[in-house]
């Protein structure tokens, strides 16, 4: 009797997780923005899409949470009536990984940096896991342009690759940039303050001032506001730097606020990373 007892609550308390999981992805609405005559940023929860069509089909970049693949495919079925050929991903968290399996086992081919594929074999169904996979870069001929598809080393994570679409002039940063928030730099996964700094100065190396930048998450975005974020990277890798040279430990830095008031008073930390977990984690990466 206690067992089955048991067993009702758990087989409850999973039940009400799962409606209200499925209830608040049931309140989202995806956001179309055109970008170039093919090329659309969609907005929903979770990283941003980057969406190409043509007569080529469609390529899309990340796949959000799997819950949301209906209303993905909904919102380009109104730009296209083509099928998904392409999706590549710009790492292997869920929130960019998510729909990987609906979209596969729809036959789509999937594209991401080997480390990607590593990480997802762990965790995911066999069609959810690329099949074409890269060390460096790779490049893609889809509907009349060449969409270029680098890696940045250890940044967000030790997978993360951006890609350049060469004649639409847009660049998909994946979350190697978050627009006017604090960046999760997942350390546990190969991430660091370091390489997160040197994937923004190789992003900038290939835009320009008409560049429309898709970040991981916020607005879409441009070089200026990219240059911004690269300051704040900067600047706040220098002011937890100093404070390990002086010998202040971890707990300090992390509830030291001037470290960081500058960027907290533009609303950086009101997001996914509020600022004491962006002074530890660049205090941890930095004493790694």
């Amino acid at each position: 009797m206690k067992f089955l007892k048991l067993s009702l609550i758990i087989f409850f308390l999973f039940f009400n997780v799962s409606i209200n999981a499925q209830s608040k992805f049931d309140k989202v609405n995806i956001k179309t923005t055109k970008l170039s005559d093919h090329i659309y940023m969609l907005e929903g929860s979770g990283g941003n899409i980057g969406v190409s069509v043509g007569n080529d089909g469609v390529f899309i970049i990340d796949t959000q949470f799997a819950p949301l693949t209906p209303k993905i495919l909904t919102a380009i079925k109104k730009l296209s009536d083509q099928p998904v050929k392409i999706v590549a991903n710009t790492h292997h968290h869920g929130d960019h990984t998510g729909g990987n399996k609906n979209l596969g086992d729809s036959g789509a081919t999937i594209i991401a940096h080997e480390n990607v594929r590593k990480r997802l074999l762990e965790k995911s169904a066999k069609s959810a896991i690329p099949v074409i996979t890269f060390n460096d870069k790779l490049n893609i001929q889809m509907n009349n342009e060449q969409v270029a598809i680098f890696h940045v080393e250890n940044a967000h994570t030790d997978g993360d690759a951006m890609l350049y679409f060469t004649e639409s002039n847009v660049l998909h940063t994946g979350d190697t940039f978050f627009n006017a928030r604090y960046p999760y730099i997942d350390i546990n996964s190969g991430g660091s303050i370091n390489g997160y700094i040197n994937a923004v100065k190789s992003g900038l190396m290939v835009v320009d001032n008409d560049t429309k930048i898709i970040p991981g998450h916020g607005n879409l975005s441009n070089k200026a506001e990219y240059l911004t974020f690269l300051n704040m990277l900067e600047t706040v890798k220098a002011a937890v730097l100093k404070e390990i040279e002086n010998g202040k430990t971890e707990d300090q830095v992390s509830e030291n606020t001037s470290l960081t008031k500058t960027y907290d008073d533009l609303g950086y930390g009101d997001h996914f990373i509020n600022s004491k977990k962006m002074r530890r984690t660049v205090y941890q990466s930095l004493k790694n």
